[in-house]
């Protein structure tokens, strides 16, 4: 399907030289003489790549053809983390660079939205929130419980952040998946 260029927004998806793209920023000009520029930062949903591009009133783009499933983190094998769809049971794998930074984040039987292109996956998306157990910290300072002092903790995955001192070895966390974070700690 083609899009005019004065549909696409920040976050739009398209194809460029058979790849999925998203545009991270969007730019109207409308020059004194001569047809609009539509200058846009994009990009490359597979590669990670990012370029500017500089398009016409009037010029045209492929959408990309993006479907999202629900699916289960299983493991890692070392060459690649193994997911199940949840509805179909199929099995697809990920390569490191694929799952990126959500790796400090992912245990056993998480579901993640994971993105495809083409029937091929690209991506993942972790839930928000996630909530993991703290497995090793120093302990902290007596009596400092006045200031907003914290201290780094290795949680159940690996992952170093920085936790509250009144926040202890062996208690569950909640994880901002987002910013990497603590937010705040879970009664189990």
């Amino acid at each position: 399907m083609q899009l005019d260029m004065s549909d696409i927004r920040k976050g739009s998806k398209i194809v460029m030289d058979g790849d999925p793209c998203v545009i991270t920023e969007y730019q109207f000009v409308k020059p004194g003489k001569g047809t609009a520029l539509y200058k846009c930062k994009v990009k490359n949903m597979v590669t990670g790549a990012q370029w500017a591009k500089t398009w016409r009133s009037g010029d045209k783009v492929e959408k990309a053809d993006l479907e999202e499933r629900k699916m289960q983190y299983l493991y890692n094998d070392g060459d690649g983390f193994h997911f199940m769809n949840n509805e179909t049971y199929d099995q697809v794998a990920l390569s490191a660079e694929q799952v990126d930074d959500a790796v400090n984040f992912m245990y056993e039987n998480i579901n993640v939205d994971m993105l495809f292109f083409n029937g091929n996956p690209i991506g993942l998306t972790l839930p928000n929130f996630v909530e993991l157990q703290i497995v090793s910290s120093e302990p902290g300072a007596k009596g400092d419980t006045a200031t907003k002092t914290t201290r780094p903790a290795v949680l159940s995955t690996g992952y170093v952040v920085q936790i509250p001192l009144f926040v202890d070895e062996g208690e569950w966390i909640k994880v901002d998946t987002r910013t990497g974070e603590y937010s705040e700690r879970v009664k189990k």
